[in-house]
């Protein structure tokens, strides 16, 4: 009976002796004791703003990669820029992510709920797979309990481009713990949004010094492009990326690079690199299998270089650090 009481005397230690980081990982259910209503609060809203627009899933899609590629998923691109720092959302690659006011929204109604509790990180991570699952995608968990981020820098964005190669491409995910599998999956949720004219007008008319339109795009759909974004003077208008099925998250945008029918040209050249190539073709033929591999590749992006425990913070507005405490 003593050496019973010695060993549970002894684990309790061994328990409270833990670092605060260890006991707070991220999991699936993470808020369930601390705020139980919070994965409803943020599905409520974001199935509220997907009736008013459909779009608003590859808008979050777009502000979740953005965010998790520059110091991990920790809610940096959500900062305003002040005098004394342009934060990342002023950089030049994150000019046209938007879908902010929502995330104002659900920050305003957790901490009616739940003060200090759900992090800015979180809402984006659980707001995108909410999006996802409305736009015809697998629905998947998601592992919460992230930290708020205390930096938001506009000089350490360096995302891949449309124009980045698919090596290129693939060296920024491997830096990133993703692999081609992953990259090719992720770059597939172009099966949803719209991009402006500005970011592939170069393959339209005297490619690469050629004089001509870019060969691996399909002729039909040089003609419609030179139509749409030359239709409004001095300004840049958008097209979809996926010519069919605009606003379904499905395997169709592996169809269309398969016919020539990518927008952007690191989204042809999946299609057309001995690398990646295979990959598009399988997810081509089998949307179940796409859909799958979505999801899983959604679970591991949500995961890069998160805080956990007691680092970084739960931001009070998702658009300020908190104050230092006195």
């Amino acid at each position: 009976m003593v050496k019973y009481i010695q060993v549970k005397i002894l684990l309790l230690v061994l328990f409270i002796s833990l670092p605060p980081t260890t006991l707070a990982k991220l999991r699936v259910g993470f808020y369930t004791s601390s705020c139980p209503q919070a994965e409803s609060i943020v599905q409520q809203a974001v199935q509220q703003r997907f009736v008013a627009d459909q779009s608003v899933t590859a808008a979050l899609l777009r502000m979740h990669f953005h965010d998790c590629f520059v110091r991990g998923c920790d809610a940096s691109i959500l900062i305003d820029s002040t005098a004394n720092n342009q934060a990342e959302k002023d950089a030049p690659p994150n000019l046209t992510v938007r879908e902010y006011t929502l995330i104002d929204q659900i920050k305003t109604m957790l901490e009616a709920a739940c003060p200090e509790t759900v992090s800015c990180a979180d809402i984006v991570t659980l707001a995108t797979r909410d999006a996802v699952s409305l736009s015809g995608g697998q629905r998947y968990n998601v592992p919460t309990g992230r930290r708020d981020g205390l930096v938001s820098s506009a000089s350490e964005v360096n995302l891949p481009g449309p124009t980045s190669t698919v090596s290129q491409s693939q060296q920024a995910f491997s830096a990133r713990g993703l692999t081609l599998n992953d990259m090719v999956v992720l770059l597939g949720g172009h099966t949803i949004g719209v991009t402006h004219c500005s970011f592939f007008q170069h393959r339209l008319s005297n490619f690469q010094g050629s004089g001509s339109p870019d060969t691996s795009m399909d002729e039909e759909l040089v003609t419609t492009l030179k139509g749409t974004c030359g239709s409004v003077p001095n300004t840049d208008p958008t097209t979809f990326l996926d010519q069919n099925t605009s606003f379904a998250l499905d395997n169709e945008y592996f169809n269309q690079i398969m016919k020539k029918r990518g927008v952007l040209q690191i989204d042809q050249e999946l299609a057309l690199h001995t690398s990646s190539s295979k990959l598009v073709s399988r997810f081509a033929s089998n949307n179940a299998l796409f859909g799958q591999r979505f999801a899983k590749a959604m679970v591991k992006l949500g995961n890069i270089q998160v805080l956990e425990g007691n680092l970084g913070e739960i931001r009070k507005n998702c658009r300020i650090f908190n104050a230092p405490s006195q």
